[in-house]
């Protein structure tokens, strides 16, 4: 982030290899170009500059793929409020850029999704979140022994799929059957939360053969929710690595592609 004196905004996702530049206003319409960068632009001017625009050149890049289920949208605009929050010393801890980054992504901008992302990348380490139906939300750090982590770390394996993908259209098909009161997608719902819970619980006791397990169970659990989920070739890649010797397996993100 570079300030500038010349009554400009330049935005550079390097990694898109998209450019824009133009005059610093309050408000940067966010129906066109980096809209990510527009957003957060507005949210800081509004809340915490009093209205008036803030020449900068703000270049952002992210190593994942686009679609990849990592959750790198979410992670972006934590590290661009961090960036502004270093600039304009503003008093925010991990909880206000973790909620800002889920304002600005889900309620200024419309993009579905829920806000696990945003407080991962805001707290980052492992931890166990419960958020509330008023919105509360809770990140608890759990105490795993460094070598029960260390042994955590060397088991897993991130495989791209090669399929990017909108995690937003898989999570509107989720939201329109829950909403829809569809049996198998609220029971999987319901599954996936006591599977947390009992993940939780296993990591705590070290028990990393309960952990593989919990992660297959919760999988097709996930797979209930939505159809578009997993698909032919997913289904593929995760038994080929079941046979080769993989402990569980599952898509990260929404699913429908990305990375397993």
């Amino acid at each position: 982030m570079i300030p500038r004196r010349d009554g400009r905004v330049h935005f550079i996702a390097d990694d898109l290899g998209e450019s824009e530049e133009t005059e610093a206003a309050p408000f940067l319409p966010c129906d066109e170009g980096l809209r990510l960068h527009r957003g957060l632009y507005n949210r800081i001017v509004q809340d915490y500059n009093g209205g008036r625009p803030l020449p900068l050149t703000l270049i952002t890049s992210i190593d994942s793929p686009r679609g990849a289920g990592l959750g790198a949208s979410s992670a972006l605009v934590v590290a661009m409020l961090e960036a502004f929050r270093a600039w304009l010393g503003l008093p925010l801890g991990e909880y206000d850029l973790a909620h800002l980054a889920y304002r600005i992504e889900r309620i200024d901008l419309g993009m579905a999704g829920g806000a696990q992302d945003q407080y991962a990348a805001a707290f980052g380490g492992l931890n166990f979140m419960e958020f509330a139906a008023d919105g509360h939300v809770i990140v608890n750090p759990l105490p795993i022994r460094e070598v029960v982590r260390n042994e955590l770390e060397t088991l897993l394996l991130l495989y791209f799929t090669g399929v990017s993908r909108y995690s937003s259209d898989i999570i509107e098909k989720q939201t329109a059957a829950i909403s829809g009161d569809v049996p198998d997608a609220v029971e999987a719902l319901h599954l996936m939360k006591r599977d947390a819970l009992e993940m939780k619980a296993a990591l705590l006791r070290s028990d990393l053969s309960s952990v593989a397990a919990i992660l297959r169970h919760s999988w097709e659990a996930k797979k209930a929710t939505a159809a578009m989920v997993s698909s032919a070739e997913i289904d593929r890649v995760l038994d080929a690595a079941l046979a080769a010797g993989a402990l569980a397996g599952k898509i990260s993100g929404a699913g429908g592609g990305a990375a397993s």
